[in-house]
């Protein structure tokens, strides 16, 4: 398995990385480049088979050609950067449309619904924390162009509505559909490396095309 890690320096990427390479697949890290959080020293790309550093907006076609799955981690979580999802997002995909390479986003739980009728969205629920609306909202913006593409093979992974950053690895998850999944003990929450674990066994699964998904710990 080849895969390439975009914003693999992030704390969704780094995991994913690591978990890919556990498995023995050949890893590139994509990464900026320079700085504390987006360059060469980040943990990411110290685990990852080879690093490409370049912007995401730089890269080109060619720097994806020959990769089975391109892994889009990217996040930004300045209100007034928002819009650099969609851009991205979008980027990657005008590079990987009309190939074989599998597109697969690491999403926001934003968008996921809250009803069984699909009316509302988690973000868009009245406690849904405050700080977190812009980049809630401009996860989804980009969510919703990504949904309307059918010339590139995507699929878009949220996690539980808590992502947490302390959380061990268990080993343990649950893959759910577009609505907010919740654990035996009516949680929704997964840890960072047991959601990296979901996203690499849908990787060695056969990742199912144009599909929004979740995870959530058992």
């Amino acid at each position: 398995m080849k895969l390439a890690v975009v914003a693999a320096n992030g704390k969704v990427g780094s995991a994913i990385v690591m978990e890919a390479v556990a498995r023995g697949w050949e890893v590139t890290a994509i990464v900026r480049g320079g700085g504390s959080t987006g360059g060469v020293e980040g943990p990411g790309a110290r685990a990852a088979s080879s690093i490409l550093v370049k912007d995401i907006m730089s890269l080109e076609a060619a720097d994806l050609a020959g990769f089975d799955v391109v892994v889009d981690a990217f996040g930004v979580f300045d209100p007034d950067r928002q819009g650099e999802h969609t851009e991205t997002l979008m980027h990657l995909a005008d590079l990987l449309a009309g190939t074989d390479t599998r597109l697969l986003v690491v999403g926001g739980a934003g968008s996921l619904y809250v009803d069984p009728d699909r009316q509302t969205q988690l973000v868009d629920t009245p406690d849904f924390p405050p700080a977190h609306l812009p980049v809630a909202r401009g996860m989804r913006a980009a969510w919703e162009r990504l949904a309307k593409r059918t010339d590139v093979h995507w699929t878009y992974v949220s996690p539980a509505a808590f992502l947490n950053p302390d959380g061990e690895r268990t080993g343990q998850y649950r893959l759910g559909d577009d609505q907010v999944p919740v654990n035996s003990a009516g949680q929704s929450v997964i840890s960072y490396p047991d959601f990296a674990l979901a996203l690499t066994d849908l990787v060695a699964q056969g990742l199912p095309d144009r599909t929004h998904l979740s995870a959530v710990s058992k």
